[in-house]
């Protein structure tokens, strides 16, 4: 599979390419909008890590979801982009963005590139992010806005979630944005000594949670469950 690779560099220069990217397309229509959506929808709901909410400033979510519904866009739900997908409540973005507890010299993976917003938001928080999407139409969609916002330290590629990506492997943290049954084996085997998954898990879109596991340096898995989430299953591709 091809890897949509653009040269890494220091996440704080992608905040500034972001912000430099509104003030070239003018007044910036939804600026008031997204403001309001992390301080109602997410800082006064609890999400104090100035990074997160500083990534959840910067991001223009409304690029990321069809053009009919960017009238929606900083509403806090999910809206649908197709393929049977949607696009994360922003609230959940920013909560498990603040649950992986993230560092500005670490590398990530993320599970379900979907519209590819998540990325972008992880993509101000860690040194270099690495996301799989196995449905290929969205796989491309989101590599094109990645370009587009000049996200140079995001490598994305369309693939089976399942099994990770092992020749980037170990991974500082891993995010997943659909919901297996269990986490799969694999990236808790890619997930390095020290490191941090955030993952929702359920057998059914009524029966998920969200599931953090920490990894201690000698290997040992510490699993803790947290808030009940709902997202779309986890898909695994063809052997």
């Amino acid at each position: 599979m091809d890897i949509v690779r653009y040269k890494t560099y220091h996440a704080g220069m992608a905040l500034a390419v972001l912000w430099a990217l509104v003030a070239a397309l003018g007044a910036d229509p939804y600026a008031a909008r997204r403001e309001n959506m992390v301080r109602v929808d997410i800082q006064e709901r609890g999400v104090g890590d100035a990074r997160v909410l500083a990534a959840m400033r910067a991001t223009p979510r409304h690029l990321f979801v069809p053009a009919e519904l960017r009238s929606r866009a900083y509403d806090d739900y999910p809206l649908p982009i197709g393929a049977d997908q949607t696009i994360s409540q922003p609230y959940i973005v920013a909560y498990m963005s603040e649950l992986l507890r993230t560092a500005p010299d670490q590398t990530a993976l993320e599970i379900g590139t979907g519209s590819g917003y998540q990325a972008a938001v992880l993509s101000l928080l860690v040194k270099e992010l690495y996301t799989l999407e196995i449905v290929p139409e969205l796989a491309r969609s989101a590599a094109e806005m990645f370009q587009r916002l000049g996200l140079k330290n995001v490598f994305s590629r369309q693939g089976d979630g399942y099994r990770g990506w092992p020749e980037k492997a170990p991974f500082d943290r891993i995010l997943l944005t659909a919901a297996p049954p269990e986490v799969p084996p694999a990236l808790l085997e890619q997930l390095k000594p020290g490191g941090r998954l955030v993952a929702p898990v359920g057998a059914g879109p009524f029966a998920q949670e969200l599931v953090v596991v920490d990894k201690m340096k000698d290997g040992q898995l510490k699993r803790r469950r947290d808030i009940p989430v709902r997202f779309v299953p986890m898909v695994k591709g063809r052997k």
